[in-house]
């Protein structure tokens, strides 16, 4: 009897222990997920093109400048046009110092009319920290809606809960 309670507790400690290590992967980089929306841009050369910035936030200031919350970002880019096709050709993140971290794909990608396509920064990923943005740019048929791009950033803990949301800006190239 002595040896099974001994097994279970060395179980339930190993449980408690395995259960609170976290995977940290970073953002939603999934190259299946985005290699399903590359678009042949051969006959696409009269389309307007444009360029939106987005500020998201990693990290925010709580309190004082020396206690910093983790976020979780998640980054859309939304297609207002009920039949036309928006093409992403560039989905490029960058951390408070202006640093490029990553490009979300090579080559151009499709949002479908209505549809939504999102990026993930995971709340355990501190890279971007508290300036971070993103630079989009992208193609539309003329007199079709510019792509929507808006950041919601949440984080909760304990009785805390925090969250709020951006919008992209248009920018000259």
């Amino acid at each position: 009897m002595y040896k099974w309670k001994v097994i279970l507790i060395a179980g339930f400690i190993a449980n408690i222990f395995f259960s609170c290590e976290r995977e940290k992967k970073i953002s939603s980089i999934n190259p299946v997920v985005w290699s399903n929306r590359f678009a042949d841009m051969s006959n696409k050369d009269s389309l307007e093109m444009g360029t939106t910035y987005l500020s998201v936030y990693s990290q925010i200031y709580s309190r004082s400048e020396d206690v910093i919350l983790d976020l979780t970002a998640t980054v859309s880019i939304r297609n207002t046009n009920r039949n036309d096709t928006i093409f992403i050709d560039h989905a490029e993140y960058f951390n408070s110092a202006g640093e490029s971290l990553r490009n979300y794909f090579d080559k151009t990608i499709y949002v479908a009319p209505m549809e939504t396509v999102e990026i993930v920064i995971d709340q355990y990923d501190k890279s971007g920290g508290t300036g971070a943005n993103f630079i989009f740019d992208w193609k539309i048929k003329p007199g079709s809606n510019k792509p929507l791009f808006e950041g919601v950033m949440i984080s909760a803990s304990g009785n805390l809960g925090l969250s709020f949301t951006t919008t992209g800006q248009h920018i000259r190239r």
